[in-house]
């Protein structure tokens, strides 16, 4: 059977394809179909590309004039994306195990050797984590771009999409090191460390589970950390990140709608297609799932005298699941971590994985000897806080759209609706440039008139603003740790503990959970 099948390429996101005079980027998924009932049958990919073009691919080659590379079925052909091209290689070696970096696209302000270093200890702190790499190479794309798109894991690489700007300065360059350090994360959670809907793919149809809260969270739990082991963040630099992740997820109105287990299910029709009440309606189970596996990994080692840790629970899903092979069943993860702390965790699963209730996270923190608070925003001398309508909005013909009203919010209590254009503030027009600067004039309290476009009729809301939530929360050590709070912060964050700085002032929070926005 002969199929003449020509497709457009000019994609040039993470699950994209991407043709250009410059190079290939192909994710097979998208572009290469199969034949029903043989999916499980070697197949080759053969390229016909310009002769000084050079192809990256962790399939296996079999010729080179023209390129010729085999899978062992689909499912490693569609794993397995193919970047064509002249882009710039790096190679680095961690654990013994070869890391190619191809960087492709103009630009990029990096310095080869600071990647290099940067890309080693990711991988070096992951490994070290499991005890062994599963795979005998590695690769890791990025595509240089004007943009950010994300990425993407696969079975011995991952592709990300990245602004050619991202590595400097030092701030620009965290999201280097996230992404990075995200993604491979991957390579044993998620790619091999799975549930068991992952383990025979099905492309005709979405494959639910209630456990992407535990591959993509839990990931981006230990993609933090890992950098702080691997001494490319501080430990301050890493709690005030899990310190920003709080906020925004306390920001959302919609966290304990669902629970994680729900979220997770209904991924493919949620997070994915959002609309303006999904804020109200949904959290993220990547960020909710974060939070929640700091929470788990605390009350680990507050149980067990600091003895386990989700740490040990990781590596036992590595030796039981991923490394043979085995799927996760959707409840099974408790019994797990049972088996491998000793800790009956069916209670926290119960409240917060399965149920809605909110983590206490206070008590969290404080059982590695820290105390939480809001973070005060930096204002300067003179400057007054704005007030808070829980609003968001984006520009359409010169005006200030309204495309989302946080539920609870002043916003919501003045009867602002999604799709309003806000046209003046008291009386004085206002536009989209300098809407910014209008809004400075109603501090915390304020009551405002709010006149808007309504589907083309003009209507006038009161509104009173309320005090902003936190951006971030702030993570202080305690006056007297125990000694077991000293131990669980050294050995989670691998760093000495540090004294409470004489200046610093104490949280204002010290029991319960974190307040959400205040009223007005």
């Amino acid at each position: 059977m002969y199929v003449d099948l020509e497709v457009y390429g000019r994609a040039m996101i993470t699950e994209g394809l991407d043709i250009s005079s410059e190079h290939l980027f192909l994710n097979a998924g998208v572009c290469l179909p199969y034949v029903d009932g043989r999916k499980d049958e070697p197949c080759e990919l053969v390229l016909h590309l310009p002769p000084s073009w050079r192809v990256y691919t962790e399939l296996a080659e079999v010729a080179r004039h023209p390129p010729r590379f085999r899978a062992r079925d689909y499912d490693e052909l569609v794993d397995s994306p193919v970047d064509c091209g002249t882009p710039l290689e790096l190679t680095v070696s961690a654990a013994g195990i070869p890391h190619r970096i191809v960087l492709c696209g103009h630009g990029g302000n990096f310095e080869p050797h600071r990647l290099e270093e940067q890309v080693h200890k990711i991988a070096e702190a992951t490994i070290r984590l499991f005890g062994e790499c599963p795979v005998p190479r590695y690769t890791l794309f990025y595509h240089l771009n004007d943009v950010t798109d994300g990425a993407l894991e696969h079975r011995a690489s991952f592709s990300a999409v990245i602004p050619r700007t991202t590595f400097k300065p030092a701030k620009a360059n965290e999201y280097f090191l996230r992404v990075t350090s995200h993604e491979y994360f991957h390579l044993y959670n998620v790619k091999r460390i799975r549930p068991k809907a992952f383990l025979s793919f099905d492309y005709t149809r979405e494959l639910p589970t209630r456990l992407l809260w535990a591959m993509e969270g839990t990931t981006s739990y230990y993609g933090d950390l890992l950098l702080r082991r691997a001494g490319l963040a501080t430990p301050e630099r890493y709690l005030a990140w899990l310190g920003e992740d709080l906020a925004s997820h306390l920001k959302t109105p919609g966290r304990n709608v669902k629970s994680l287990e729900t979220e997770s299910l209904l991924s493919w029709v949620d997070y994915y297609r959002p609309y303006e009440e999904t804020v109200n309606q949904s959290g993220s189970y990547y960020r909710k799932g974060e939070l929640v596996s700091w929470a788990l990994d605390m009350e680990l080692r507050q149980s067990t005298e600091n003895r386990a840790s989700l740490d040990t629970v990781w590596r036992r899903l590595w030796t039981d699941f991923g490394r043979p092979g085995r799927g996760l069943e959707e409840d099974e993860l408790p019994r797990v971590v049972r088996a491998a702390t000793g800790v009956d965790v069916d209670g926290f699963f119960a409240r917060h994985i399965a149920g809605t209730d909110e983590v206490d996270f206070v008590r969290a923190a404080r059982f590695a000897g820290l105390e939480l608070a809001p973070k005060a925003p930096t204002l300067e001398p003179g400057e007054t806080e704005s007030g808070y309508l829980g609003i968001e909005f984006r520009e359409k013909a010169g005006l200030a759209r309204v495309t989302t009203v946080r539920d609870g919010s002043p916003g919501r209590r003045a009867g602002i609706d999604p799709g309003d254009e806000i046209i003046a503030l008291d009386g004085v027009k206002v536009l989209w440039n300098g809407f910014a600067d209008a809004w400075k004039r109603f501090p915390p309290g304020s009551p405002v008139a709010i006149t808007v476009f309504r589907r083309g009729w003009l209507t006038t809301l009161n509104a009173t603003t309320g005090k902003p939530a936190a951006d971030s929360y702030q993570f202080t050590p305690v006056e007297r740790p125990t000694e077991l709070e000293k131990g669980i912060y050294t050995s989670w964050l691998e760093a000495p503990w540090t004294p409470r700085k004489a200046d610093a002032s104490p949280a204002t929070a010290v029991t319960g959970v974190p307040p959400g926005p205040a009223p007005p």
